[in-house]
């Protein structure tokens, strides 16, 4: 899956009417940086800025959850940390870097973040759930951070996500799956038997049952 996708768009970012955008000509990753820092410290509202689009910048979320900047890995925790701070998407679908001044687009594969770790407390409907990201945030399951699962129509296998943010979700490994999975209690529903979890009292399907394979 491909949460933004941008084969064959520009690398210049163009506006509404169509044409070019000269702020985006030769932004850099230091521009970002310092817009980045020129920001509040601490947690960022990303949601309220409100800032014009500058284009796009030449960053890319592999599907593993690794950061590249025109082909070279981002290895710095600090800095990834950084980044994920200023992370948006849109009702457009798109994800951006967003700062009180600007607003840049990246691509992103699968998800901005890989849920690594799981932790469960309690069990049955008083289950709660609880998921570590690669980049040391901990999301908690429930009706405001809800699991879900897509799962293809002919194969069955499915591909499990947690919301973490605004619309930014976290991609769950295969083995944090499993671990899930072994948690998992038989539901009727109104679209059949599900296999799914409980957390703070809601039930989360992970799809039909026998749709456990990823």
């Amino acid at each position: 899956m491909n949460n933004n996708a941008t084969n064959g768009r520009s690398k210049k970012a163009q506006n509404d009417a169509g044409t070019v955008n000269p702020a985006a000509e030769g932004f850099s990753l230091q521009d970002l940086l310092k817009a980045i820092g020129d920001a509040k410290s601490g947690e960022r509202p990303v949601e309220n800025w409100n800032p014009s689009f500058c284009g796009d910048i030449d960053i890319v979320i592999k599907s593993d959850g690794s950061w590249y900047h025109e082909g070279g890995s981002i290895a710095r925790r600090g800095l990834l940390e950084l980044f994920a701070s200023v992370l948006r998407k849109d009702e457009d679908g798109e994800t951006y870097l967003v700062t009180p001044v600007e607003k840049m687009r990246i691509t992103v594969e699968r998800a901005p973040f890989i849920a690594t770790r799981l932790d469960v407390t309690g069990s049955g409907k008083d289950a709660r759930l609880f998921f570590k990201t690669n980049l040391g945030g901990t999301v908690e399951v429930s009706d405001t951070h809800p699991l879900r699962v897509e799962t293809d129509p002919d194969t069955l296998e499915p591909s499990p996500f947690v919301l973490v943010r605004g619309r930014l979700e976290a991609s769950l490994t295969r083995a944090v799956f499993y671990e899930l999975v072994e948690h998992a209690v038989e539901l009727q529903t109104d679209a059949g038997p599900q296999l799914g979890v409980y957390s703070h009292g809601t039930f989360f399907p992970l799809g039909p049952v026998g749709a456990h394979q990823i």
